[in-house]
């Protein structure tokens, strides 16, 4: 089965990639391999569907481009295909004296990404804005948005097909192999000859890329992000979007509420080590895949260096007392009775050799391969730039 480009992965960023590859090149033989029974099991399908404006992510860098540039081709595409969205907007809260300047930065960050309608709060227009918050300084960002991803990936998988792109489903990589300009993609039941592989496996995508860029020495580290959702009867307290001010020591955002474009608030997540890579429930465990984690030196260090806060995240795992007194950090009136258990999900964070937590898109080119080996939130905004990224570098190759 010979093709001439062939995308491993029918998450958000795969398929985008791969819709982005057939506007550009219809004529292009190409085909998406998923190995799970439907596209958007994973990341995609376990988020929180908001549309992030690039407030927090450093100037000039992959996730500030991406996401900016994204964000205004997912609205468009949102727009032209008819899919539900709202420019809900959100606040960001300071609860603490200390994090003021954390704010401020935060404040001038978003206006050197371009984001000039971002304003700084006094305490009674946050009270405007939101009645329930407590905090001591606040900033409101009118562009953050809600939306249903899946709806959005479903979308390209159709724009895939109706180019003659193939999406084949169940069919789980098991080796990739190069002879004579060729790669050769074993999975369990097929093998399928490519000019290009374009590697978007998510949870899976250091292991696939080790197989065409071995020199690439990264580990995916799994983190769960576990959430609550508000009884309806206490949705009343939140109105838009609720987040804290983020630890920059982490590519997390911290406990925040998220409204949700087909009804109900989020709460959470926390983060934690999932004890295998798919581990979507605290007793889901994979021993090798938690011995490759526990091993690996960059997470070593990274638990060396962090392990209080570390600590803190997996107690509120197993503690909805400590869940709750996080949550009332920014809204004091929530109560443990207010919260019913909702799905968590898993994110793919990219850790480096030496004990750093990639805060980037990290993509890597081999002769002929394209690995895209860090594409966690805000990967989902930024699907359509990302994918124009890489099918610009994949045109380039063939």
């Amino acid at each position: 089965m010979a093709y001439d480009i062939v995308v491993i992965g029918g998450g958000i960023v795969g398929l985008a990639t791969a819709h982005q590859i057939l506007q550009k090149k219809p004529g292009l033989k190409l085909a998406v391999l998923e190995k799970e029974k439907d596209i958007c099991r994973h990341q995609t399908g376990n988020n929180s569907g908001v549309i992030h404006s690039g407030l927090y992510y450093k100037p000039g860098s992959q996730k500030a481009i991406n996401c900016i540039n994204g964000y205004r081709m997912l609205v468009d595409f949102c727009e032209k295909e008819g899919i539900s969205y709202e420019l809900c907007g959100k606040v960001v809260v300071a609860t603490k004296p200390e994090q003021k300047p954390l704010l401020d930065n935060l404040y001038h960050r978003g206006l050197a990404n371009g984001l000039d309608r971002i304003r700084n709060l006094s305490i009674p227009e946050l009270q405007e804005v939101e009645p329930h918050v407590k905090g001591v300084a606040a900033i409101q960002v009118p562009y953050t948005g809600i939306v249903d991803y899946v709806a959005i990936a479903r979308k390209y998988a159709d724009n895939i097909k109706a180019r003659n792109g193939e999406i084949v489903l169940g069919e789980k990589v098991i080796h990739i192999g190069k002879k004579n300009g060729i790669t050769t993609i074993n999975t369990e039941s097929k093998s399928y000859e490519t000019r290009l592989v374009i590697n978007c496996g998510g949870l899976y995508s250091d292991k696939l890329a080790k197989q065409t860029s071995p020199e690439i020495d990264l580990k995916i580290i799994p983190f769960r992000g576990e959430y609550y959702e508000l009884k309806p009867e206490k949705e009343y307290l939140v109105k838009h979007l609720i987040y804290p001010v983020p630890d920059p020591n982490f590519p997390f955002l911290g406990v925040h509420f998220t409204r949700m474009i087909h009804g109900g608030i989020e709460a959470g997540p926390n983060a934690v080590l999932a004890f295998r890579r798919e581990g979507y429930k605290k007793h889901q465990i994979h021993i090798g895949e938690l011995a490759e984690s526990l091993l690996w030196p960059g997470f070593q260090k990274v638990a060396a260096k962090y392990w209080r806060t570390g600590f803190g995240e997996l107690y509120r795992s197993f503690s909805k007392k400590a869940f709750t007194t996080a949550l009332q950090g920014l809204i004091p009136e929530i109560q443990e009775e207010d919260l019913s258990a909702a799905p968590a999900g898993v994110r793919a964070q990219a850790c480096d050799r030496t004990g750093g937590l990639l805060d980037d898109f990290a993509i890597f080119e081999a002769e002929n391969a394209i690995n895209v080996c860090n594409a966690p939130s805000p990967a989902a905004t930024s699907s359509l730039s990302i994918g124009d990224q890489v099918s610009d570098m994949a045109l380039a190759k063939i």
